[in-house]
C-alpha cells in the first residue's frame, strides 16, 4: 500500500513538473508567466499590457531564486532592473524610458521612495525598497 501511495506521489509531481515547465498548467493568481511581475500584498499580480524591451531578457524560471540574491546583484540584471523601473513608474517615483539601465534617473526614483516611505535614503536597491516595491 505505500508504495502504491509513493508511485502515485511520484508520478503526480513528474506529471505537474512537466506540466508547470511547458505552461500547460494555470494556477491563476499564483502563476504567472513573468516571474518578476509585481504582486500586491494579497498576492495579485500586476502586470502591464505593453511590451517592454526588458521582456525578452533571460530571467530565472521561478520566482523564489530571486530572494536569494542581493540587491548588488539584481542591479546587473537587465530583466530585474526593467521590472523594477516598471513598479517605479506603477507608483509615480520613475517616469523614464523602461530599458533595464540601472541609471542616476532610477537610483534617484529609489532615493525618493526611500524618502516617502521613512527609510534611510541612499538611493540603491535594499530589501525594504524591494519589499515596498512588491518585488522578490
Amino acid at each position: 500500500m505505500q508504495r502504491i501511495a509513493l508511485v502515485l506521489i511520484v508520478g503526480l509531481s513528474v506529471t505537474i513538473a512537466r506540466a508547470d515547465e511547458f505552461d500547460v498548467v494555470d494556477y491563476g493568481i499564483f502563476r504567472t508567466l513573468d516571474p518578476l511581475a509585481q504582486r500586491d500584498e494579497w498576492g495579485l499580480v500586476h502586470q502591464t499590457p505593453n511590451v517592454n524591451a526588458t521582456d525578452f531578457a533571460p530571467r530565472n524560471h521561478w520566482r523564489w531564486s530571486y530572494y536569494f540574491k542581493d540587491g548588488g546583484h539584481l542591479v546587473l540584471d537587465p530583466a530585474y532592473v526593467g521590472s523594477m523601473q516598471t513598479a517605479l513608474r506603477r507608483q509615480g517615483y520613475y517616469c523614464g524610458p523602461v530599458d533595464g539601465v540601472f541609471s542616476p534617473e532610477v537610483s534617484y526614483a529609489i532615493a525618493r521612495l526611500q524618502k516617502n516611505y521613512s527609510m534611510r535614503v541612499t538611493g540603491t536597491l535594499t530589501t525594504p525598497v524591494r519589499r515596498a516595491l512588491h518585488m522578490p
